[in-house]
Formats: structure tokens, sequence, C-alpha cells
């Protein structure tokens, strides 16, 4: 950005269109300082329609030009279509002369919402003006500082600017001295600027406030979100622990139902085995009857029997329950030892993906970095060639015009001197001849001689008066040649100068580019380091997971050894049933026992399930009440 100062220089319409094309385009000028220059209206209307598509200039300057109604009317669209200026000085202008030119002004200031300082000192604003920018004022969003001192506003004017100031909230700063303004709006004036400031104080503390309060709402969504999403985690375990337990009592149950089926067949065959025996027993009751006493020996005999084997088999249930408890406990024990594992695998296999992408967006960064230099440095030679080619085309042409211009005068000085030679033999030529002509009527004209005296000698004194004037001017010349020759070789130290500064950046720019080049080493090192370390990271993972195979490698075996034992008890069971299953024989009521237990059983089961049916219901009502109740409800429901 550069500051553009042409005050005080007088700018014709050819150099205020070329500067309206320049200012639009790739000119990177902030500050345009145009006070005092005599600006045209056409002159002033090409160039602020220039500035009215530029987005560069920050500050405008143009007091002291006399702006009339065309000058006016482009201000007021240069205000309605420029979306850059933040300052625009206006004093010394009389805009206030011109109604119309100033209420156009006037209604493009009101649409501006950029626009943040204004000085319209000694403007010759009447009251009138000031009604205009009041209106202007109530439109306005932006300006922040207004200089109307040294005009002309007055009572009614000030009035006007007064009430304005009961809707525009920005303004912070209104100058009103010099106007006939009396003191008691001047105060009121103050006071609503007091106003102003302060609750633009108040405006920026809240802005601040409720940028504070986001964060904070913010960071409270996100730990509600990660505690939603906790939640869901520990609903889902326990929905999977639900259906796993669900599947154990439903194995469990089904085992129950078959052993009850088993037991229905048995007793089946023991009832028609009974009947069979009931019918045999009516046939050979006549047959047996002496033989009652020895029955009733031989029933009692065994019914003790039976009782030592009820006994018996209470006994290996209870065992063969015992020992599928710590069966089942075992089973419990390796799934959580395999889901913890399975845990941390998955947590080492993240943690391996996160630091290659760590590594890679590295790498991305270093490649970016080295070509940004690349780009930097051949831009800077460019820029050295460029401008060296141009010192030099510089210094050629300086040299080309001092030459033209001492071959110039040489040849103009030899002129006039070879001028001067003639002139002076023809004057010698005819004061010879006057001479001659004299010699020879001495006698007959003396009067004549002395007139002709008197005529050389005019004669002569102006040939010496024309030649000291033209001394006088080549003389001038000379002096002008050597004070241009003096500037062509300031030009050239300057350039020289410029030349040694461009050296400098040069210098300044090769050792920034070898800071860059060990800084890169240096993060190329690091690199290194952090890849040895990833590698050695990694082997360790790797060492810890062929570790972790081998023992779930173990488990496994140690498993299926539990499995071949539980298959060679269940054999056991097995045999155990079918060496028992005469004695079972005789204890229908003791079967019978056994299957109002097993329906107690079966409905606390049913009882069992419901309970947890209503359980698992009252938790999911729970919940999507909760989730419908919280702000995070959407997310949820996208969940």
């Amino acid at each position: 950005r550069a500051r553009l100062d042409l005050a005080a220089q007088s700018l014709s319409l050819e150099t205020c269109g070329a500067l309206g094309r320049l200012l639009p385009g790739a000119v990177p000028v902030a500050e345009l300082a145009l006070g005092d220059c005599g600006l045209s209206e056409e002159g002033v209307k090409l160039l602020l329609h220039g500035l009215c598509s530029n987005t560069t200039v920050k500050c405008l300057d143009l007091k002291g030009n006399n702006l009339r109604t065309m000058g006016a009317e482009a201000l007021g669209k240069l205000l309605r279509q420029n979306k850059s200026i933040r300052s625009l000085i206006l004093e010394w202008n009389s805009l206030g002369m011109w109604e119309e030119g100033f209420s156009f002004f006037c209604q493009g200031l009101g649409a501006n919402n950029v626009l943040q300082q204004l000085d319209l000192r000694n403007n010759q604003i009447n009251h009138q003006g000031a009604g205009e920018l009041a209106m202007a004022l109530k439109q306005n969003i932006s300006l922040q500082e207004l200089d109307l001192r040294w005009n002309n506003i007055g009572l009614l004017g000030g009035r006007a600017l007064l009430s304005c100031l009961h809707s525009n909230k920005t303004l912070k700063r209104l100058e009103l001295a010099g106007n006939n303004v009396p003191s008691d709006i001047l105060k009121a004036v103050e006071r609503a600027m007091d106003h102003n400031q302060d609750r633009q104080t108040i405006l920026s503390e809240t802005q601040n406030r409720t940028y504070i309060l986001s964060k904070e709402v913010s960071s409270l969504k996100d730990e509600k979100t990660k505690q939603f999403l906790d939640l869901m985690d520990t609903i889902d375990k326990q929905r999977e622990e639900i259906a796993r337990s669900g599947r154990m009592s439903a194995a469990r149950v089904s085992q129950l139902q078959e052993a009850l089926d088993e037991q229905h067949s048995i007793m089946n065959s023991l009832r028609a085995k009974l009947q069979m025996t009931e019918a045999a027993l009516t046939l050979s009751e006549q047959k047996v009857h002496d033989l009652g006493e020895l029955l009733n020996a031989t029933k009692q005999e065994q019914i003790s029997v039976a009782e030592r084997h009820f006994m018996e088999l209470q006994q290996q249930k209870q065992e063969g329950a015992d020992r599928e408890g710590k069966l089942l406990c075992d089973l419990s024990a390796a799934n959580e030892k395999n889901l913890l594992l399975r845990n941390q695998v998955d947590e080492l296999e993240k943690k391996c993906k996160v630091q290659q992408g760590q590594l890679f967006q590295v790498k991305q960064d270093l490649t970016n970095t080295t070509a940004e230099l690349k780009l930097r440095a051949v831009q800077a030679e460019e820029r050295l060639e460029m401008e060296k080619k141009r010192f030099k085309q510089s210094l050629e042409n300086v040299e080309s015009l001092r030459v033209k211009e001492l071959d110039h005068m040489t040849q103009h000085i030899e002129a006039s001197e070879r001028s001067m030679q003639d002139r002076i033999q023809r004057l010698e030529a005819v004061r010879i001849a006057l001479e001659e002509e004299l010699s020879k009527v001495k006698a007959a004209a003396v009067a004549e001689r002395s007139q002709a005296d008197e005529e050389l000698i005019k004669v002569r004194n102006q040939a010496r008066l024309e030649e000291q004037q033209r001394l006088e001017h080549l003389e001038d010349k000379l002096r002008l040649m050597t004070e241009s020759r003096d500037e062509a070789q300031n030009c050239c130290l300057k350039q020289k100068q410029m030349v040694a500064e461009a050296q400098a950046k040069v210098n300044q720019l090769s050792l920034h580019a070898d800071g860059l080049r060990r800084r890169l080493e240096e993060l190329q090192q690091d690199l290194n380091n952090k890849e040895e370390e990833k590698v050695t990271e990694v082997n360790k993972v790797k060492l810890e997971l062929q570790e972790q195979i081998g023992h779930l490698q173990a488990e496994r075996t140690a498993q299926e050894g539990l499995r071949e034992k539980i298959a060679s008890l269940e054999r056991q069971l097995k045999a155990i049933s079918s060496n028992h299953r005469e004695a079972l024989l005789d204890k229908e009521g003791e079967i019978s026992m056994l299957l109002e237990k097993l329906r107690m059983k079966e409905a606390e089961i049913s009882r069992v399930r419901e309970e947890e049916a209503q359980r698992a219901s009252f938790l999911q009502n729970a919940i999507m009440a909760y989730v419908q109740g919280s702000p995070l409800g959407t997310h949820s429901y996208r969940k």
C-alpha cells in the first residue's frame, strides 16, 4: 500500500482521466491526496468515476478544489458505489452553495455503509444543508466522525442535527464550532456523542461476552454430546448383556425342556409297565396270596435301596451343577479377557493410523514450504534482473540525452559565432567604404561627415548591445544545461543507491533463504527421528500383539480342553442316568414332585423375563424422554 500525494499541483483534464483509468486497476494506492489542485468539473467527474470501482483507496483528500454541482453529484455517486473509502476530506470546497448537488451528495452519504470519517469544514453549509445532512445521518450506520466547523448552520441546522442523533447510534464525534449554534444545543450534541460512545463500548463488551458465551455453549454442547454418546454406548452394552443372558437362559430352558421330555417319555413307559404289572398282579393275586409276607419284606428292602439310590442321585446332580457353574464362570472370564484384548488391539491400530496421518500431513507441509521458498527465490531473482535492466536502460537514456544536448549546444554556439563574425566583417567593410567616401568628400560635406560618425557610433552601440544580449542568452542556456547535467548525475546516484538497496534486500533474502533451508534440514532430521521412533513403537506393538495372540491361542486350547471335559462329564451323566433309570421306575411320586418344581421354575423364569422386558421398556422410555427434552434430540434421531 502507498500514498499518492499530488497536493498543490495543477492537474489537467488528461491527467485526471489517466488517474481515473489507472486507479480501478492494479495500482495499490491506499491514500490519495489531491488538495489545492484546481481540478475542473470534468476532471473531478472522470477521477471520481474511476474511484467508484476502486477497492484499495482508503483515504481521499479533495480539499480546496472549489467543487460545484457536478463534483457534488459525482461524490454522491462515489459514496453510493464505492465500498473501500473510510476517510473523505472535503475542506474549503463551498459544497453548501449548490443545493441540488449537495442534496444528491447527502443521499449518497445516507446510502453509504463504509465511510467512517467526513471533513466538511468551510463549505458554506446553511440550515437547509444541515437538514439534508440530518436526513442522511438518520439512514447512515457507519459514520463515526463528522467535522462541520466554520459553516453557516445556525440554530435551525443545529436543531435538525440534534434531532437526527436520537436515531443515529454510530456517530462518536461531531464538531460544530464556528456555526453560530447556541451553547445548549452544543452541550446536547456533546451529551449525545458521549451516549453513543458509551453505547459503542457497551456493544463491544456485549459482543465479547456473547462470543465467550457462545464458546461456552458450544463446549457444553460438546460435553452433552459426549455424555449422550457414552450413555448410548452403555445402553448398547446393557442390551448386549441382556441378549446374552436371554440366549443363555434360552439354552438352559431348552436343556430343561429336553430333560422334561425325556422324563415324560420315561413316565409314559413306566405307566405302561405299571398297567401291565397291575394286570399281572390281578391274575397272580390268587397264586401269591401265600407269599404276601415275603413280598412285604422284599418291598421294604426295595424302598430302602431306592432311597439310597435317590440320595446318591441327588448328590451327583449337585456335584454336576457345581461343576457346570464353575465352567460357566471360567467361560465368562475367558470371554471378558478376549474382549479386553480385542479393544486393546483396536486402540493400537487407531494410534498407528493417527500417527501415519500426522506423518503424511508433516510431509505435505514440508513440500509446500519448499515450493514456496523456491517460488520466492525465483521471484526475487526475476525482480533483481528487471531492476538491473531498468537501471541500465535509464543510464543509457540519460547519457544519450546529455550527448544530444551537448551536441546541440555546441552547434548553436558555433553558428552564433559564425554569424557574429560575418556581421563584424560586414560592418568593417561598411566602415571602410564610408571612410573612403568621407575622404573623397571631406571638403564638400563636413556636416555629413559628422552625421555619418554619429550613425556609425549608434550602429556600433546597437551591435554591441545585441552581442551582449546573445551572450547572456547563451550563458543562461549553458547554466540550464549544467543544471540538467547535475540532475542527471543526482538521478544516477539515486539509482545507484536503489541498486545498493536492492542488493542489500537480495542479501537479506538470501540470508532468510539460508535460515529457511536450515529450518528445513532441522525439520527433516525431526521427521527422521519421528520415523525411527514410529518404527520402534510399531515393532513393540507387533511384539505385544504376537504375545497376546500366543496368550489367546493358549486360552483357546484351554477352552478346547474344558469343552472336552464338559463332553466327558455329559457322557458320564448319560451313563449314570442310564444306570439309574431302573431305580426311577418306583419313584412316581417323587417324579410328580419334580414336575411340580419344574413348573414353579418355569413360572419364575417367565416372571423374570416379564420383569426384564418391563425394565428394558422403562429404560427405553426414559432414554427417549431424556433425548427429546435435551437439545441433542436431533443428533440422537439421526444416529
